[in-house]
């Protein structure tokens, strides 16, 4: 498989991860977070919310693991240990995707206990720049 390859498939990889992450917020927001607000506001809003900020905190220790792993592989290109290293920095990606996913995921959750639309689409936002940091770099190429 040649390197361009590899990038075109981690970019679509990339890409199903972001529906993977945003999709279920959507969904229940769709179908849960239309209906008639409780008279008193829920406990839990609050509180969820808190938990979806502090969750970006998780990521921290799976990006250093993964730059480390982007700059194992540059050093890789054009020797034998090149498909190894891509294989590396694929695994990596995807734990540090799951680390990244966190704050949306919260947030779905959070749409049950009636969190407002602000802080809904703040921990969306925020999941989708955790996001970000793990597109390949065209240094890479």
């Amino acid at each position: 498989m040649t390197r361009g390859n590899v990038r075109r498939r981690l970019a679509l990889a990339w890409w199903r991860q972001l529906a993977l992450t945003l999709g279920p917020l959507l969904v229940v927001c769709v179908f849960f977070g239309g209906g008639e607000e409780p008279v008193t506001p829920s406990v839990f809003a609050m509180p969820l919310f808190i938990a979806g900020v502090a969750s970006m905190f998780v990521s921290l220790k799976p990006f250093g693991v993964y730059k480390r792993s982007l700059i194992a592989t540059q050093k890789a290109l054009d020797t034998p240990q090149e498909p190894g290293a891509w294989l590396r920095l694929a695994a990596d990606r995807r734990m540090a995707f799951l680390a990244a996913g966190l704050p949306a995921w919260i947030g779905a959750l959070a749409v049950f206990a009636y969190l407002e639309a602000v802080p809904l689409a703040l921990l969306a936002l925020s999941s989708v720049i955790l996001l970000y940091l793990y597109r390949i770099p065209r240094q890479l190429a």
